[in-house]
């Protein structure tokens, strides 16, 4: 791959509608939560794994997410078993991405990139941000998580200001048109990196 880009920032930030910008400008897009679901779904190199420790969290041959959250709601400790044997099936499914784009600009949308570690990996790194409030109001009217949920998540988090410090861009999704912008700014700073390396 020609260039790696970590795209990461905290749920109802934008993060999603940044990736597909960065799809639009002609990058190619690996999105975590995507390959979870590959994962998860029916006949899912996860699902074996998952049954055998948490067979309450599989119904239909493949992983119901509702019912893996409440396993970790009555234990948290089992989020590190899970993380186990997710975590290098997520990241065989990128090198898998990555060598199947060899000439590609490739932007990787993670949620906990830092937290795992895989801005290593990057070439830069890229952070979404909103002021909290923002945020809040954003999930919540989703209607899919409440208050608690959404503290529950961000607990496990590292901090919204911790990772802009960190990244190599930060991108406001304050408006699509702002956020659009920017992303094309990061794409011409790109280019310039990759003739001058």
């Amino acid at each position: 791959m020609k260039y790696k880009i970590g795209l990461t920032g905290s749920i109802g930030m934008g993060k999603s509608t940044t990736a597909a910008l960065f799809a639009d400008a002609g990058c190619v897009v690996w999105d975590a939560d995507a390959a979870v679901h590959r994962l998860y779904g029916k006949d899912g190199a996860a699902v074996a794994a998952l049954e055998a420790l948490f067979p309450q969290a599989i119904a239909d041959g493949e992983v119901d997410r509702a019912a893996l959250r409440q396993v970790i709601a009555d234990d948290p400790s089992s989020l590190k078993q899970i993380e186990a044997i997710v975590h290098p099936l997520v990241q065989a499914d990128r090198a898998a991405f990555i060598v199947s784009h060899p000439d590609r600009i490739g932007v990787f949308d993670i949620p906990l990139l830092f937290e795992t570690g895989g801005d290593i990996e990057m070439d830069a790194t890229a952070c979404v941000s909103v002021p909290r409030e923002t945020q809040i109001e954003r999930v919540l009217a989703r209607g899919t998580m409440t208050a608690d949920d959404l503290d529950r998540i961000l607990s496990r988090q590292m901090p919204n200001d911790e990772k802009c410090a960190r990244s190599t861009y930060v991108i406001q999704t304050d408006t699509f048109e702002h956020a659009k912008a920017q992303v094309r700014d990061v794409m011409k700073d790109i280019e310039r990196r990759i003739e001058n390396a």
